[in-house]
């Protein structure tokens, strides 16, 4: 009669030997059989599918991993819960030229794994209002009354102080960093203050703050920390999870002699102020840059690990931004007027009769420039290819290969396997009154800024009162968006050298519903090695959180599936158990079983 056996690689390494005549003896031979070798046939069948619904499960969420990644992310509103103690906070305080502004941070406890960054996002209050404060004027004011400044910043430190659970204050890393107002001072006064700054906070409040944590960054720094803002928003320095996604190959320095690395795409910045303008890309080959221009660094928790060293060239264009711009350029637009009249002798300019035709303001609008007590009459006329021709010269152009403004080397850019985003002015003058802000399209911009600049100033005020542009646009911005318009076009085109057809620049002031700012990127750099700590706590259960990829979650499957094979044979044996027990209890010799299930006994077998 025949026999199915049956092992399964258990601690014991159980073995069942199942025979068909263990089956009721009311069922014949032959479909006793079958039965066995059909319920054996389920239960390799429910085994398989096992693992078959672990590999498309996981699969599929590999697959859908990055949609709910971003999905959370422009869905992060919820309000931040300050009752779990896994999650750690860290403070920004952005002190700038005009005012300070001071940002509170969050993120979760880290997943252990040393490739990922921590997942910080800003803090949210009870009302779901991301835990922002500013206050006027900028700290460079207090440059003659450093003993000052403390007080004046106490409002933004206790304003984060409610918000951050006091049980957390103590490992909560306070960073306070001073942008452009600040580097224009004395070295003197710049110290007097980030002096008072760490004399005083630690004595009213507990953060965490060292002698570190208080500086005045460069221009340079902040371009990193706005490029590392706005790529880590967009995920580009998570792992690569499907064939879609844009990558490049990278050389990181010093490891020439091993593989390029294949990462994601990151995409550049592009940030026009007021006064200065910046550009901020990476730089995925080992190319001979200027240190100062160049941004080398590791934002790993693991400064042994180089998947995320990145190159970053990094240039800041003082006197470029839209304010600026406009500044130098009524600054020339006097000084050659005036010596036109004197060697020309007219009056050009002079009386409002005779005024200046600017070609860089709209239509008919009517503005002056006043210097050294003489004062300049203009009258827009509103031509945007003159306006552009106008400027051009302000570029500072040199006429050597791959330089931009001022004459600025600027490492190639592959402009059909890029991405760049535009804040500050590169959105304001696509949006708040042409209102096509987002994907950025030149000739559709350019006819736009044409029909604006061409447009009476009669028109554009009247399109004003009945509210036709954006909430936030004053008549300053209405004046001064013809300038603007052709000041970001020439920038953006000439000083930078994108081709006109360039598709992949988008010009934005949230990403995700997030506004990016520079402080996220600084929060980001500063805490990387943080995760290190959480790591080496917890060494054993990451090496022991996957196996083959699998999650301990989903091998769950699998052992229920050898779990139910090892039942379905103790059943049968059980069932050839009681059959052998009737057997006896009618009389039958255990000797008799055993030759019917063709093993010989001790009794009978004997001696050969």
């Amino acid at each position: 009669m025949g026999r199915i056996s049956i092992s399964c690689l258990f601690p014991a390494s159980w073995h069942f030997s199942i025979s068909p005549a263990g089956c009721p003896r009311i069922l014949n031979t032959h479909l006793r059989q079958i039965i066995v070798i059909s319920i054996l046939a389920a239960a390799v069948s429910l085994l398989y599918f096992s693992v078959v619904i672990i590999r498309n499960k996981y699969g599929r969420l590999s697959r859908d991993k990055k949609f709910q990644r971003y999905l959370a992310r422009v869905t992060d509103i919820e309000a931040t819960d300050t009752n779990n103690p896994n999650v750690n906070y860290g403070i920004v305080v952005d002190c700038g030229s005009s005012g300070s502004r001071i940002f509170v941070y969050c993120w979760p406890r880290h997943n252990g794994n040393p490739h990922d960054l921590l997942d910080i996002r800003q803090m949210r209050d009870k009302n779901r209002k991301p835990v922002v404060m500013k206050i006027k004027p900028g700290i460079s004011e207090f440059a003659t009354s450093p003993e000052k400044v403390s007080d004046y910043i106490s409002p933004l430190l206790n304003f984060a102080a409610e918000h951050v659970p006091r049980a957390k204050h103590k490992e909560t890393p306070l960073y306070i960093l001073c942008t452009a107002g600040m580097r224009i001072l004395p070295e003197s006064q710049q110290s007097a203050i980030l002096e008072d700054l760490l004399t005083d906070i630690p004595v009213h409040f507990d953060f965490l703050f060292s002698d570190s944590h208080a500086e005045v960054i460069s221009g340079k720094q902040e371009g990193v920390y706005a490029w590392i803002g706005i790529n880590f928003v967009l995920g580009r320095f998570e792992h690569i999870e499907d064939d879609d996604e844009a990558v490049v190959e990278v050389n990181i320095p010093g490891s020439e002699s091993s593989e390029a690395i294949l990462r994601k795409r990151t995409a550049g910045i592009l940030d026009m102020g007021g006064v200065s303008t910046q550009i901020a890309y990476e730089v995925p080959k080992t190319e001979e840059i200027a240190k100062n221009l160049l941004a080398e660094f590791n934002l790993g928790c693991d400064v042994h690990q180089t998947e995320h060293v990145y190159r970053v060239y990094v240039a800041t264009f003082l006197g470029f931004g839209g304010n600026a711009a406009r500044q130098r350029y009524e600054d020339r637009i006097f000084a050659n007027t005036i010596q036109k009249n004197r060697l020309l002798g007219k009056q050009t300019g002079l009386i409002p009769d005779t005024p200046y035709l600017d070609p860089c303001l709209p239509l008919d609008i009517k503005d002056e420039i006043q210097q050294n007590g003489q004062t300049l009459y203009l009258r827009g006329t509103g031509d945007f290819d003159l306006c552009r021709e106008t400027i051009q010269p302000f570029m500072n152009k040199t006429n050597e290969t791959q330089t931009s403004l001022n004459g600025v080397y600027q490492p190639p850019i592959h402009f059909q396997n890029s991405e760049f985003y535009g804040f500050s002015e590169f959105y304001y003058c696509t949006e708040d009154v042409l209102r096509m802000g987002g994907d950025y399209n030149a000739a559709t911009f350019t006819k736009a800024a044409k029909d604006y600049c061409a447009t009476k100033w009669s028109i554009l005020r009247e399109r004003f009162d009945r509210g036709l542009y954006a909430s936030h646009a004053d008549l300053h911005r209405l004046k001064y968006q013809c300038f603007k318009s052709a000041w970001m076009f020439e920038v953006f085109h000439r000083g930078f050298s994108f081709p006109v057809n360039y598709k992949n620049l988008k010009t934005a002031l949230q990403v995700y519903d997030k506004e990016v700012q520079w402080t996220l990127g600084a929060i980001l750099y500063r805490t990387r090695f943080l995760p290190l700590r959480d790591i080496q706590q917890e060494t054993f259960r990451a090496s022991h959180a996957r196996w083959r990829g699998f999650s301990f979650v989903y091998n769950h499957y699998l052992f229920s599936g050898c779990f139910l094979v090892v039942l379905l044979a103790i059943l049968l044996y059980l069932l050839r158990l009681r059959r052998i027990h009737r057997r006896t209890l009618r009389g039958g010799s255990t000797a008799t079983i055993w030759l019917e299930e063709g093993l010989a006994s001790q009794k009978i077998a004997g001696p050969l």
